[in-house]
């Protein structure tokens, strides 16, 4: 148990990981230990084998979870055992010879850039201030491509007006610059001027609340959804598929994957290649 803890410390004080995914991490390994002593009656990381795992990968599947998160659980357990091997407590890897069940590779789902056309400039979203910035909430998702959480994390230092510049921090507190053009520019700056004087009192956040302080994951959830819905009948309507429509509509029109992976912020350009679909 030891271990573990260490383990999960590492990833929380030297990889920069955030809690809930050390957490996720945790709960992992936790899993094979309650599936062993279940088994076995024991369970001692530093003994387990390839066939340990194999066992616990097909109850799992009897389960009913599918190959995308039992790959994910894989992965928690080979980090820890690289830790291990590292730490020189292990001599071998037991998961070396343990392959995961097969991904189905959903595509990314996207909107077509005549129905984002539609929705951007053709849809009443309300007057006043909550209309202005639920509209340039869903344009900033499209023109930029930028998670949830960079979204709601953008500051009023973050935007850089003279540079054309937005300063967002991704994954692992990992900052990157994405540039925006004129119209996002037009935008952010009408939204500025009727955020300001709509609310007086107010946090350092871009993106407000009517109280002043920040948005929240599920406001922005629910208005991307509730807008999406007037355009488009996708079941999925989340500000995800507005970041898979700036991929799709950046690589429409010529631009490198290499560049689109900048842009994203992805660690790897696997991630980015789902989208030459």
């Amino acid at each position: 148990i030891m271990l573990i803890e260490s383990f999960l410390d590492y990833l929380r004080y030297e990889r920069n990981y955030s809690e809930k995914t050390v957490l996720a991490y945790g709960a992992d390994i936790k899993q094979l230990q309650e599936f062993s002593e279940e088994e076995y009656g024991k369970f001692d990381p530093l003994e387990v084998k390839a066939e340990l795992v194999r066992e616990w990968i097909v109850a799992l599947m009897d389960k009913g979870y599918t190959s995308t998160s039992v790959n994910r659980k894989l992965s928690s357990l080979r980090s820890f055992y690289k830790y291990l091997l590292r730490q020189g407590q292990m001599e071998a890897d037991p998961l070396l010879k343990v392959t995961g069940p097969k991904n189905k590779k959903p595509l990314p789902v996207f909107v077509r850039e005549s129905e984002m056309d539609r929705l951007l400039d053709e849809t009443d979203f309300g007057e006043g201030f909550k209309g202005c910035r639920d509209r340039l909430v869903i344009e900033m998702f499209y023109a930029t491509g930028m998670r949830l959480s960079e979204l709601i994390g953008l500051d009023d230092r973050d935007v850089d007006f003279s540079a054309s510049l937005l300063k967002v921090t991704g994954k692992r507190n990992k900052q990157r610059l994405i540039p925006f053009g004129d119209e996002l520019r037009k935008s952010m700056l009408e939204y500025i001027d009727i955020r300001n004087e709509a609310v007086r009192e107010r946090s350092e956040a871009f993106f407000i609340r009517e109280n002043g302080e920040r948005l929240y994951k599920n406001l922005v959830y629910n208005l991307v959804k509730r807008n999406l819905s007037k355009v488009v009948t996708l079941k999925k309507r989340s500000p995800h598929v507005l970041r898979h429509t700036f991929a799709t509509m950046m690589l429409n029109n010529e631009a490198e994957l290499g560049a689109v992976k900048e842009l994203l912020g992805h660690e790897s350009i696997a991630t980015t290649e789902i989208y030459t679909h």
